[in-house]
């Protein structure tokens, strides 16, 4: 099975602030199968549910920040699941110590048991500090050993930035991984561009989740030099369509 495409939506998120309803449309007219969310800009569950079924998007996952998590569990699971998600990705935290990290990953064990019950799967996407500020501690390894039923959506952008091996590291977590990232990597200025504009070997990115079996590729795209979001977000998904078609 091929995987499906979806769009970050932390991609287009001055489109989506400006016209949710608009922005979503393009999405769809582009070619993604799905979406992933980075909020839900004052939108209900009902109305995040027509909106999706009215355009024939899925829901590849969302992300949704730690804290909210931490702080009002329940609440913000309720909204997860009417809205048909079943993929709960933290996207970000960092704390200066292991100590920090390992409590950290206390109160992750309590999220995941909780995701986990009401049948969804909970995740987290990396960036490139959890391989470089605590001396000689891989800190994603160390969450995926440690958290119970934790899942990775690793950002292989990220992990390139951080000077890591990919396809070794791929390789070692093979069973964690259950989500790609995908952007490509300028070799100047070292930040984001559209896929296949950069130096990132994307078509191996490709492969590796065609081992993996993975169902979706999520694009993302954070900083812009010649085009604007929504237009980046158009060249990146039949950029990406093509190395899947290339692949499989």
């Amino acid at each position: 099975m091929k995987p499906k495409v979806a769009l970050q939506l932390w991609s287009i998120q001055e489109d989506c602030a400006n016209d949710f309803v608009g922005s979503l449309e393009q999405v769809k007219a582009f070619g993604y199968d799905g979406v992933e969310f980075a909020g839900y800009y004052d939108k209900t569950a009902t109305e995040i549910n027509a909106l999706v079924a009215e355009l024939g998007l899925e829901i590849a996952g969302s992300h949704v920040p730690y804290e909210q998590l931490r702080d009002n569990l329940e609440v913000t699971l309720d909204f997860e699941q009417a809205i048909g998600n079943r993929r709960v990705i933290v996207p970000y935290a960092s704390f200066s110590t292991l100590a920090e990290w390992k409590e950290f990953i206390v109160t992750m064990q309590t999220i995941s048991q909780a995701v986990t019950a009401r049948g969804m799967n909970v995740y987290y996407h990396n960036h490139a500090h959890e391989f470089l500020e605590i001396a000689g501690t891989d800190v994603v390894d160390l969450l995926a050993r440690k958290i119970e039923n934790l899942q990775l959506e690793v950002d292989l952008y990220w992990l390139a930035h951080a000077d890591v091996d990919v396809a070794a590291w791929i390789k070692a977590h093979k069973t964690a991984i259950g989500l790609f990232h995908m952007k490509d990597k300028q070799a100047v200025l070292e930040e984001s561009t559209e896929l296949g504009a950069g130096v990132l070997p994307l078509k191996e990115y490709v492969a590796y989740a065609k081992e993996l079996t993975l169902p979706w590729l999520v694009v993302e795209q954070e900083a812009f030099q010649n085009y604007s979001p929504l237009e980046a977000a158009q060249l990146n998904v039949k950029t990406l369509k093509q190395l899947i078609e290339e692949v499989y």
